[in-house]
């Protein structure tokens, strides 16, 4: 008996240093329709669209990594606006993706080379609660649309998206984010956000204001460099838009209005108004991880 225990004891010793050489477990590939709870970890593929229905619940873990595949035309099934051409995640239940700072979850196209619009996006749809912390999004045509949900964006990093977070009539906090390097930064219409702490930068467009906002709250950003505008008013926006307290980059009030396209360019507009401004950036502006 005693040899017995010895000889196994001697195999499981041999065998040890074999686990790490075992290949990682394979990706988990996900497509079509879905319900019930699911909770992701590792790297998740998405091919065409993946459809969460009402009443589900999607929680990804930290350290995963969100992948979207080249899609054929019968995988990508929601092509039209308000969805987007590529794969998708589409949520109408809830989502849960809360990452850390030395393990973030990464939203991105299989091509690491590929431009803005490599994927179509993360649609919420009438969504209870979707909550992203610590989270990275790049190469989507919109990262983040949502409609007519709640939504909380805070920690996260948007580039090389044609648009970052996108939305309409929806509530939502977008906290201490950055988005750099986007088409355009944040585009919305309608809805109630709060935006606060942003740094929103080196985009082509800074704020897209498309039409009738309302109840909104955007102040304590840091807003500057954005190529095509730091501010754009679409023509639906014919009332003054009140950005007071933000960080323009700048003090001088005449250098800073030449940043907005608005009432002073098209009469027919509304204008800026963002006096009194900030001279210093706030403290705690922006994502505070970098991976």
């Amino acid at each position: 008996m005693r040899n017995r225990l010895f000889n196994i004891l001697i195999w499981l010793l041999l065998m040890a240093p074999l686990s790490g050489c075992l290949a990682p477990s394979p990706p988990t590939r996900i497509s079509g329709d879905l319900d019930g709870r699911h909770v992701w970890q590792g790297r998740i593929e998405i091919t065409g669209d993946a459809v969460f229905a009402v009443g589900s619940e999607l929680v990804i873990l930290p350290g995963s990594e969100v992948v979207f595949m080249p899609a054929t035309a019968d995988q990508d099934r929601w092509r039209e606006h308000p969805n987007f051409v590529g794969s998708e995640l589409i949520v109408h239940g809830r989502i849960e993706a809360l990452g850390t700072p030395t393990a973030p979850i990464i939203f991105r196209a299989a091509d690491p080379l590929a431009g803005a619009g490599a994927w179509g996006g993360i649609n919420l749809v009438e969504s209870p609660s979707a909550d992203f912390a610590y989270c990275r999004f790049t190469q989507a045509d919109s990262a983040l649309h949502s409609q007519h949900s709640q939504v909380f964006v805070q920690q996260c990093r948007f580039d090389h998206n044609r648009v970052g977070i996108r939305f309409h009539s929806t509530d939502i906090l977008v906290e201490r984010n950055t988005l750099q390097a986007n088409g355009t930064a944040i585009r919305f219409h309608e809805g109630a956000p709060v935006i606060c702490l942003n740094e929103i930068s080196g985009n082509e467009r800074g704020l897209f204001l498309t039409s009738y906002p309302r109840d909104y709250l955007i102040e304590n950003n840091r807003i500057h460099g954005n190529r095509l505008g730091n501010v754009i008013l679409g023509e639906e926006v014919p009332d003054d838009v009140t950005l007071s307290g933000n960080d323009w980059g700048n003090t001088d009030p005449a250098v800073i209005a030449t940043t907005f396209y608005d009432g002073r360019r098209d009469d027919w507009l509304g204008n800026v108004l963002f006096e009194p401004l900030r001279t210093l950036p706030a403290a705690g502006v922006g994502a505070e991880w970098n991976r």
